[in-house]
């Protein structure tokens, strides 16, 4: 999955995977307080496997942002240029394709391809200053 997105890709999953048990529990012939104690372990357990993802996510992100960041730092010119110069021939052939421009249509790859490389650097940038944040605040919680 380009750019992240792990958790939003796995959320409506275990979603799916609560929803039929907390129906079951709704049916359970127990009292109401042991039904909402069911359901709120249930809630507890479905949140720490989001707080994982998350965790697993800012872990993924965090290891993108310092291969970036060592590229930048890099000895050599070419170390330091080939990921901007290969993003700026991959915007041009979308131009270029967009505008009717090429003799052949970019392959579906060459989109994904550009998304991934921009998204590295968008995702890699927002997420220094957004994964910390929240998982401080899933830690509070």
């Amino acid at each position: 999955m380009p750019g992240g997105g792990l958790i939003m890709a796995v959320w409506p999953f275990l979603s799916g995977l609560v929803q039929p048990v907390t129906q079951l529990i709704d049916e359970m012939h127990t009292s109401d307080e042991e039904r909402l104690q069911v359901k709120s372990r249930l809630f507890e357990m479905q949140s720490a496997m989001a707080a994982q993802m998350l965790n697993y996510e800012a872990r993924l992100v965090e290891t993108k942002t310092k291969v970036i960041a060592a590229e930048a730092q890099g000895a050599s010119w070419m170390q330091r240029n080939w990921r901007p110069l290969t993003m700026l021939t991959f915007l041009g052939l979308v131009v270029a394709d967009t505008f009717g421009l090429t003799e052949f249509r970019l392959a579906q790859e060459a989109w994904t391809l550009l998304q991934i490389g921009l998204g590295g650097y968008v995702v890699g940038r927002s997420a220094e200053k957004v994964i910390p944040k929240l998982t401080e605040l899933m830690r509070k919680d």
